[in-house]
């Protein structure tokens, strides 16, 4: 396995480890605006994500912090898990939880960065990821960097009090640019 550290033009990216184990972050975790489309949806404690990242590092998942190059700031995490080596793919997934840092063409660079990453290191053909539909911003990303619609599964919960699709997508290494 290779899970090294990465930089991108504006961002550094480091294996997320207890160095990440802040306020700041459980704080993201329970902002009920940064949470809103995630399945975890607040409650969290220093502890619970003390499991959580060392169960991440114990399992040795392709999981990085982002960090502002610049001033080193935790702005979000990045991870593709679980992978299978088998059929080659992944899933992708995102968290911005830095609101000062949202709609600065972040989610994106770490996004072509990550996928560059886990099609020609870790070599896989196609990476997956599910998006609640009414999660616009996020769905225009996703296609804006090539993911294609696979799947919607009708009413799969409640998100912002409204009972949402989920969008299965996925992109192949043949269509990244």
């Amino acid at each position: 396995m290779r899970n090294i550290d990465l930089e991108s033009e504006r961002l550094r990216y480091k294996r997320v480890s207890n160095e990440h184990l802040t306020e700041t972050y459980v704080g993201w975790i329970n902002d009920p605006e940064v949470n809103q489309y995630l399945e975890t949806r607040g409650n969290y404690t220093l502890e619970l994500l003390k499991s959580y990242i060392e169960e991440q590092q114990k399992n040795e998942t392709y999981f990085w912090a982002i960090h502002l190059k610049n001033s080193k700031k935790h702005i979000g995490n990045i991870k593709i898990d679980p992978i299978n080596y088998k059929t080659k793919t992944g899933e992708y997934g995102i968290l911005m939880g830095d609101k000062s840092n949202w709609g600065k063409g972040y989610a994106k660079e770490a996004t072509n960065k990550v996928l560059d990453y886990s099609f020609n290191e870790i070599n896989l053909l196609k990476i997956e990821l599910g998006v609640i539909e009414n999660n616009e911003n996020a769905v225009k990303l996703y296609k804006k960097i090539g993911f294609q619609i696979e799947e919607v599964r009708e009413n799969v919960g409640v998100y912002n009090n409204i009972l949402c699709n989920s969008i299965r997508m996925s992109i192949h290494v043949k269509d990244f640019k």
